[in-house]
């Protein structure tokens, strides 16, 4: 029996091994990424809900953008704290500033893919950036390097957004390293040709590629996903490409209980499962690859079963993942994260673990 565990152990190392060198070491040793401005007349677009304090720090760092030619288009989204007076003040204030208010409608009650809709629909540029009410940008010069990678061809563009550093915060290393593998993962797979989700925080795209797919419409009934799910739907080879210059990050509070963190990765997770077949498949291989590497070494090991050859794959394995997850980490100026690697990738196996289980018996709560 140990002998068959030993032959299934090999094989998730195998597997493992692809994931971090055939795949995720196209972004991890990748070259340093440079932009050259184009300039492009851009339409940057920011949908809240109930974030009165967030937008009062926030809008007025993207209104100081260096850049000739943006609007910001403020979506209130049938707030009920006092989201919408701000918004109205900053209308009047900066002359590049229009909103866009939102009241709740019966057949789309709650739903931000219908907000998003109308505030695109406003928007007057060809080219739409985003990003979340409770993120802000790295530099000045946001706009510009996410814009950058714009092209004829290139009409997506899959941007990075981290959360800020917490000191002496272990639950903040976690938080962050999940952070950066999945970046790493989206990143990958798109300089693969594969591309399959961005993150809201950060995410870039032509007016046109929006209308091509219809829009929101084939995933309305799901409340999340208004960035992972449409470009699941509308990213190609062709039509996608990535930027991951510091100046074009951007940043937002990480949740600060492991509870809070938790509601949140259970919405992600579940809405990961109206991803392509393909999509699902490679991630459902990745994740089980790495539950099943930690359960054969520990079996194999406890029993001492050829236990030399397991030491040297499980040095193996560590070893690439190490490098390759430390320089993608450096990548995204996430420095410390190699130095927890070990640690903060068990605690997050385990939490993945706990919200599969949770998320079968109930459903996660969606946007506020």
């Amino acid at each position: 029996m140990l002998i068959y565990i030993f032959y299934f152990f090999i094989a998730i190392v195998v597997v493992q091994l692809f994931y971090y060198l055939g795949i995720f070491g196209k972004f991890a040793f990748a070259k340093p990424q440079t932009f050259t401005p184009n300039n492009i007349p851009v339409s940057v677009i920011v949908c809240a809900k109930n974030e009165e304090n967030n937008v009062k720090k926030y809008i007025p760092l993207l209104a100081e953008q260096d850049y000739p030619d943006f609007e910001i288009v403020l979506i209130d989204d049938a707030s009920s704290d006092e989201t919408l007076e701000v918004f109205e003040e900053y209308e009047r204030t900066y002359p590049n500033i229009r909103l866009v208010k939102v009241q709740n409608n019966e057949a789309f009650w709650g739903n931000k893919k219908y907000a998003l809709t109308l505030g695109i629909k406003a928007a007057k540029k060809d080219y739409l950036l985003f990003t979340d009410a409770d993120c802000y940008p790295t530099s000045k010069d946001w706009i510009t390097a996410m814009t950058s990678q714009f092209s004829t061809e290139k009409t997506i563009v899959l941007g990075y957004g981290g959360y800020e550093k917490v000191e002496n915060s272990i639950i903040n290393k976690v938080i962050r390293f999940e952070t950066v593998l999945t970046a790493v993962q989206y990143f990958s797979w798109a300089k693969a040709g594969l591309p399959y989700m961005g993150v809201g925080r950060n995410l870039a795209y032509k007016k046109e590629e929006f209308f091509n797919v219809n829009g929101f419409i084939e995933h309305i009934q799901v409340r999340s996903g208004d960035d992972d799910l449409f470009i699941n739907q509308a990213s190609t080879k062709e039509n996608t490409t990535i930027s991951y210059s510091p100046q074009g990050f951007t940043y937002s509070k990480p949740k600060e209980s492991y509870k809070a963190w938790f509601v949140q990765k259970r919405r992600h997770v579940a809405t990961a499962n109206y991803y392509k077949f393909f999509d699902k498949m490679q991630l459902g291989l990745f994740y089980s690859s790495q539950l099943f590497f930690f359960l054969s070494v520990i079996l194999l090991l406890s029993f001492q079963f050829q236990w030399i050859a397991v030491l040297a794959l499980l040095a193996t394995r560590y070893t690439i993942a190490w490098i390759v997850m430390g320089f993608s980490a450096g990548k995204f100026k996430e420095n410390d994260i190699k130095i927890w690697f070990p640690v903060v990738e068990i605690m997050l196996i385990f939490t993945q673990i706990n919200i599969f289980i949770t998320n079968i018996f109930s459903k996660p709560v969606h946007w506020k």
